[in-house]
Formats: structure tokens, C-alpha cells, sequence
């Protein structure tokens, strides 16, 4: 079986030209706005969504991503991206990438934290759950890192994935429905988000971070892998903190030195509003930090907030969260 290469550190230290980018681009900027060659937010707004219709899309421009491992299959097929709306979707990915969003010179609190964007382990929401989500942390001081992680394998013919895609989605609402939740899991995203964490931390200095505060925060199944991350049986490799938005909710065994997390979910979420809370109990009776907020609508999928909800605040809530912790220090 082929099997990646974490990058070593001459590879971290060739990727010092692209680092040296960024922060030239970042200490030229005025304002605090988001630094990145990502593509520009496209973002249908969530509270105007309607059911999704998703078309098969040319990959788009100047991305600005960073390779996570030195070697990756060449044999596996391409990638296939996606349009829902106005957002872009990836699936099938099997060469996961890293795409910085810097704060500008003068911004930057020194907090970091890897975007993993959901999409039940077929897809990634990449504009929804990953750049946007990128962009506003940015502006808000914090670097972020969209995590372009590797996925379960589907059809390759858009149809074929489609009616894929709506089995799978219908079965899980089902499942959910009486009580029961559908097997989610992609143990390569968990890998690529450990290696995320440690790519960041090991080019801290360039991207203008401290690598005791790079954190994360995923989306429904990113946070599946952002949880996972931060169980991970090396507390050296677990997220400084993390964001758990519209997370399953089931209990787990959570250590005894689990990082600190904010959980975000609605109760009218359709997957995992049913469950209670046991994730958070988890974390409580292993005597960690954690912070729940639990919206009145919202469905799932609604990013940032779905308009006309008081999901619109989750944000500020997290920012005031980070800062409540010592998490946005200002830059010395």
C-alpha cells in the first residue's frame, strides 16, 4: 500500500520561500484584513440557502496552498470539485494541503488555528466551512490555516456521486431520526490534521504565531477530526484549544489533559440536535475547560450563523471565549 511521508524538516525549511510570501505581503498591508491567494469569498450567505444543487466545477484559482506531506500518491486520480449555490466543494481528495490566511502587520494577537471544514467525509465545504471561516479569523488577528484534508472515496461520475450522496445523507437522517447515528469516520483526516498542527508549528516563527496557541476548529465532520486531534494519545500533538461546531454530541472518553473547547450547535440540527450532550459531559467530568452554546435554530451546516438566528453571533461568542482565556494576547 502507498503510504505518505510526513515532510521532514528540510522539507518545513524549503517551504521557507513561500512563508516569506506571505509575510512580506502581510507586513505591506494597512489594515486588518485577511492576507491570502485564496479565492475570493463567494459565499451563498446561510440563512439564504435553498436545497443544494451541486454541478461539477473547474478548480479554482491561484489557491495558495502548501503540500502537507513531501510525497503523495501520483497514482490516485485527480480531485473533483464541486459548485452548490455559490460555494465551492472539493471530494475525492487524496493530497491534502494547507492554505494560509495571515492577519495583517499590526493585527496579528499571535493565536492560530487549522480550519476543517465539513462535508460528511465526501466532501469539504471549502467556502462555507473553510475559506470564509479563514477570512473572518484573520481579520480578527488570528492566522488560520484551511485544511484541505483527505476523504472516503466516491463515484467519480457526478451522477453516480449524486445519487451516492443522497443515499448516504437520507440514511444518516434516518439513522438520526430513531436515535442512532451513521459511522463517520476517515482516519486519514485525523492524520492530516496532526500534521497540520505540527507544519504550523514548526514554521511558527515565519508566520508570525506562537506555537503553544495554534488551535482548531472544524465543522461537522471536520469537527470530527478536530476532536479526534485533540484526544490523540501524544499531548504534544493535540491543538492548543479547540472549536467544535455542530459536532456529533455523543460521550467519549475525553483525558485527563484534553485541551480546553467551545462547542457551538443548534438544537433544531436535524443529525445531531437529538443527542443530548454528552460530548461536553465528557469533557466536564474529565475536569476541562468547555463552553457550549446551544442555539434555538440553526439547523446544520449554517458556518458562521444562519441569518435571522441567534447562530449569528457564534464569532463574537468564540472570539470572546479565546479571550477569556488568554488566547489573544497582542503580539510583543
Amino acid at each position: 500500500m502507498y503510504r505518505m511521508r510526513m515532510a521532514s524538516q528540510g522539507y518545513c525549511r524549503a517551504l521557507g520561500v513561500l512563508v516569506g510570501m506571505w509575510v512580506a505581503v502581510a507586513s505591506a498591508a494597512p489594515e486588518c484584513v485577511a492576507l491570502s491567494t485564496a479565492p475570493p469569498a463567494t459565499s451563498t450567505p446561510s440563512g439564504t440557502r435553498k436545497t443544494p444543487v451541486a454541478v461539477p466545477a473547474a478548480p479554482p484559482e491561484a489557491s495558495g496552498e502548501i503540500p502537507l506531506y513531501l510525497e503523495s500518491d501520483t497514482t490516485a486520480p485527480p480531485e473533483q470539485w464541486l459548485r452548490i449555490g455559490n460555494d465551492y466543494s472539493v471530494r475525492n481528495v487524496t493530497r491534502p494541503t494547507l492554505t494560509p490566511f495571515l492577519p495583517a502587520a499590526g493585527c496579528a494577537t499571535g493565536a492560530a488555528m487549522i480550519v476543517a471544514p465539513g462535508g460528511g467525509f465526501m466532501m469539504l465545504a471549502m467556502d462555507l466551512e473553510g475559506w470564509s471561516v479563514a477570512r473572518a479569523l484573520a481579520d480578527r488577528g488570528i492566522a488560520a490555516f484551511v485544511l484541505k484534508y483527505r476523504l472516503n472515496t466516491t463515484p467519480e461520475d457526478h451522477k453516480t456521486f449524486e445519487a451516492y450522496r443522497g443515499a448516504r445523507v437520507a440514511e444518516m437522517l434516518r439513522l438520526a431520526g430513531a436515535g442512532r447515528m451513521a459511522e463517520l469516520k476517515e482516519p486519514r483526516a485525523t492524520e492530516d490534521a496532526l500534521a497540520a498542527l505540527r507544519l504550523v508549528r514548526s514554521n511558527a516563527k515565519s508566520w508570525g504565531v506562537d506555537p503553544s496557541r495554534v488551535g482548531m476548529i472544524g465543522f461537522s465532520a471536520g469537527a470530527i477530526s478536530t476532536i479526534e486531534a485533540a484526544i490523540t494519545s501524544n499531548p504534544a500533538d493535540r491543538p492548543a484549544f479547540i472549536a467544535s461546531i455542530y459536532p456529533p454530541m455523543l460521550a467519549l472518553a475525553a483525558p485527563a489533559d484534553a485541551p480546553p473547547m467551545f462547542a457551538a450547535i443548534a438544537i433544531d440540527d436535524p443529525l445531531f440536535g437529538n443527542q443530548g450532550f454528552g460530548l461536553v459531559e465528557s469533557w466536564h467530568r474529565a475536569n476541562r475547560p468547555v463552553e457550549l452554546h446551544a442555539y434555538e435554530r440553526g439547523g446544520h451546516g449554517f458556518g458562521l450563523g444562519r441569518a435571522g438566528t441567534t447562530s449569528m453571533l457564534l464569532l463574537d461568542e468564540l472570539m470572546a471565549w479565546l479571550r477569556s482565556r488568554g488566547m489573544l494576547l497582542p503580539q510583543g
